[in-house]
Formats: C-alpha cells, structure tokens, sequence
C-alpha cells in the first residue's frame, strides 16, 4: 500500500512519506525523489529559476540561483547539474507531510531533512523565500 502511494504522482493531503532527494530546480522545488515523488515545498515561495515572480506570490528578494543551491546544500551535497538543468543532489532521506496537490504531477510538502531540518522554515529564516501565508496553514517551525 505505501509503494503504492509512493509511486503515485501526487501523495494524499495528510500522508507522511520519505523523500530522498536526488535533484532540485529552485528554492521552492520541485525536489525530485528517488521513491518517485515530486515535491514543492509547502507555505513558501522563491523566485523562479529564470529570477521572476509569478503573479500573485510572494516575491522575496533573494537570488533565484542562490536559493536554489541554498535549498540543494539543505538538502545534502550538490554534485553536477542535469541536462535539464536541475541541480543533482546526494543526500540523506527526509521525511515529508503531503499538503496535496500543487499543480501537474508535484506533491505540496512540508519535509524535515536530517541536514537541514524543516526546508520551508529554514528557508524563510535564511531569506531564500517568502511565507506563502496561504498555504502555510498553522505550521510551527521548531
């Protein structure tokens, strides 16, 4: 059943699940995961990787690039860029908490990373991204 889940596009609101992460596109995802899941990180935005902001979000003042490699380091350690462009990543398995869909096959996510404990929380208090109090929901960052 939790195979299942993983290898869905999209886990169920509410479904904690693991992530080990394995490649990354801005500061606020999507984070791709070797079980399959794509995540965006829930309650935040960054910039988009072309140093835009989108209509209607947040727009924080941080670099598009910096966040994320901010946002890879959190991760684990950087190692090479994809022919895509993602920025690969080796790092250890977070544990991560659906908030359901955000649009094509990603996951919303609130994740806790071993290295960089809870991603949407480190990444406001490090000025990478802005609170998105819409989808921040009653987080409590530790």
């Amino acid at each position: 059943m939790i195979l299942a889940l993983l290898l869905a596009s999209i886990i169920p609101t509410g479904q904690s699940f693991d992530c080990t992460p394995t490649a990354v596109w801005d500061g606020d995802g999507p984070i791709w995961c070797a079980e399959g899941p794509r995540i965006r990180l829930s309650g935040i935005a960054a910039r988009e990787i072309d140093g835009s902001c989108r209509p209607g979000h947040p727009c924080p003042d941080a670099n598009a690039a910096a966040a994320r490699d901010h946002l890879a380091r959190l991760l684990g350690r950087p190692n090479g860029t994809s022919p895509t462009g993602h920025v690969k990543v080796t790092g250890p398995t977070m544990r991560c908490r659906s908030a359901g869909g955000a649009g094509g096959n990603r996951t919303a996510a609130f994740c806790i990373s071993p290295r960089g404990g809870d991603l949407s929380c480190a990444m406001v208090r490090d000025g990478y991204a802005a609170r998105w109090d819409r989808y921040w929901r009653g987080h409590r960052c530790n």
